[in-house]
């Protein structure tokens, strides 16, 4: 199956101008629920024009073991987003880059009238500090926090958290998010969606509420 890439004639920065966009990377290995949950809420409560999926070629901080070909996990993320307004991509492997910061950074010179807003789940915000340039990430771009389980409480008592702690922005006032200058963040508290892709993965299935298929 052909990789869903953005099409050349939406490329041009001019094509997004003016848009909120979040950017939800990961190796969808695969793709479940809780990645569209969290897009569905962060589009409500960030009031995103759309969410883009980066389908990443590779995780550097993941092995390569048990990771599904990228032209496979493409077409898990297609068949599960199911909405107009999310974008499934590898966009990572047109741009060339590995790392997140690089892709921020070429996403930026590419669409420099958009607003970006870097979408990532608090086990992400708990490790962010192993990332390359993460200081920098929070420099580039607001983020948003999705909760799960279990590390949501951990994740904001981190580094990262400690670190950003002036630039958090209160979740009731996460609509503006988008609209301020980084550093600035916030942490999306909520209902919890209980997929998970390692779950999935071990228990053999790729059950759409992230249930392994042999479990429900």
């Amino acid at each position: 199956m052909t990789p869903t890439r953005i099409p050349p004639r939406l490329r041009a920065g001019h094509a997004w101008a003016g848009l909120t966009v979040g950017l939800l990377g990961g190796s969808f290995n695969p793709a479940h629920e809780g990645h569209r949950h969290a897009s569905l809420e962060a589009m409500r409560r960030l009031g995103l024009d759309q969410v883009w999926w980066l389908v990443s070629p590779q995780n550097p901080l993941k092995p390569a073991l048990g990771m599904a070909p990228q032209a496979e996990r493409l077409a898990s993320a297609r068949a599960m987003a199911r909405h107009p307004r999310i974008r499934v991509t590898d966009i990572e492997a047109d741009l060339g880059t590995r790392y997140t910061v690089e892709t921020l950074a070429e996403l930026q010179r590419r669409f420099p009238r958009t607003r970006f807003v870097w979408l990532m789940g608090a086990d992400n915000l708990a490790q962010i500090p192993r990332w390359r340039g993460w200081i920098k990430i929070f420099g580039m771009v607001p983020v948003a926090v999705m909760p799960r389980r279990p590390y949501s409480i951990k994740s904001l008592l981190g580094k990262a958290a400690e670190r950003f702690a002036v630039c958090r922005v209160p979740s009731s006032e996460a609509r503006g998010l988008a609209h301020r200058a980084p550093p600035a963040w916030t942490f999306l508290d909520g209902p919890v969606h209980p997929a998970s892709a390692t779950e999935i993965r071990r228990g053999g299935g790729r059950g759409r509420s992230g249930t392994p298929a042999n479990q429900r």
